[in-house]
């Protein structure tokens, strides 16, 4: 039996999309699986039990990225074809049974619009990563056991969805300190490699001792592995978020320019909390994501503080 999985780019989109993947293996646990992805996301599939391959579709001119996967796929006659991308995949390759993407009701999570697909909307699958022993090897080299560790993402995909990075240092100080719900834990710093010098400011403010860079050092089921090792987790609206997320470690998101209706972290572990400017207002009139400086800054850290508390302390109660 053979899967064809067509998924997102972007690499929270894809993670948001594993619930769907996790619950077709489960179903099918013989069926081989090929993924399809966009180079950012493909990292995450290596450990998919029954991968035959990923295909990485890097957009092309006139979308000659579709012709590309039509060719790496006509050759089989699919059992289950699941189509994220809306793609003409769809109507082009052989499947016994196919599925694809609508447009979905307003005001879905992303997860929820996902479920639709395979009418799983009643019971919306979680979003779900596989990882090697070799993954978690490499993250307890990483993060060896020891204190508690506040895992933080200071960074996002554009800078007017990232909190100030003196503001994430005043939130771990009181998050670490005496009275604090983590008090004397190590901070793990986590970022892309590009991303690296927007959380250099940040990773020096804090003390040698406590501190765990890890910006730009690890691939993301690296990343995944050394997250479970984690007590909480705190950073802005961005794949990392939904990476942590599905880790199932406590993980609060920083909101501001984006849908937390749509892009919330996904799960019972997680929380959120937003700019006091409302997203219909936040935006300037010549915004523009390559060039607009941070829109985060009506999110205090006293109420970073009192959500993580009340994460934190939400999280407690449903574990005893």
């Amino acid at each position: 039996m053979r899967i064809l999985f067509i998924t997102s780019t972007r690499v929270g989109d894809a993670i948001l999309s594993t619930g769907l993947l996790a619950h077709l293996i489960e179903r099918h646990p013989d069926a081989r699986v090929t993924i399809a992805c966009g180079p950012a996301a493909a990292p995450l599939f290596d450990a998919v039990p029954n991968l035959d391959r990923v295909i990485v579709l890097d957009k092309m001119v006139g979308s000659l990225h579709w012709l590309m996967l039509w060719t790496a796929c006509v050759g089989h006659v699919w059992d289950i074809l699941v189509d994220l991308r809306g793609s003409p995949m769809f109507f082009l390759l052989a499947a016994r049974r196919r599925w694809r993407i609508g447009r979905g009701r307003a005001g879905l999570h992303r997860v929820s619009q996902l479920a639709e697909v395979l009418n799983l909307e009643n019971e919306p699958p979680a979003p779900r990563l596989w990882i090697t022993d070799a993954h978690r090897q490499e993250a307890r080299r990483h993060i060896p056991d020891g204190p508690p560790v506040l895992a933080v993402g200071p960074t996002a995909n554009w800078v007017a969805k990232m909190w100030r990075a003196e503001r994430f240092a005043q939130l771990i100080e009181r998050l670490t300190g005496a009275d604090g719900i983590l008090p004397g834990a190590r901070v793990a710093i986590f970022g892309r490699d590009d991303e690296r010098p927007l959380a250099l400011n940040l990773i020096e403010a804090i003390p040698e001792a406590r501190r765990i860079d890890l910006a730009g050092h690890l691939d993301l089921l690296e990343v995944f592995a050394c997250l479970q090792r984690c007590a909480f987790y705190v950073g802005n609206d961005s794949g990392l978020m939904h990476l942590t997320a599905a880790s199932n470690i406590p993980t609060l998101g920083l909101f501001g320019p984006s849908r937390e209706e749509h892009y919330a972290p996904w799960g019972p572990r997680c929380g959120l909390v937003r700019t006091t400017v409302p997203f219909n207002e936040i935006f300037p009139p010549e915004f523009d994501h390559r060039s607009t400086d941070s829109l985060m800054d009506s999110l205090s850290v006293d109420a970073a503080e009192a959500a993580a508390r009340d994460l934190w302390e939400k999280t407690r109660e449903t574990a005893s």
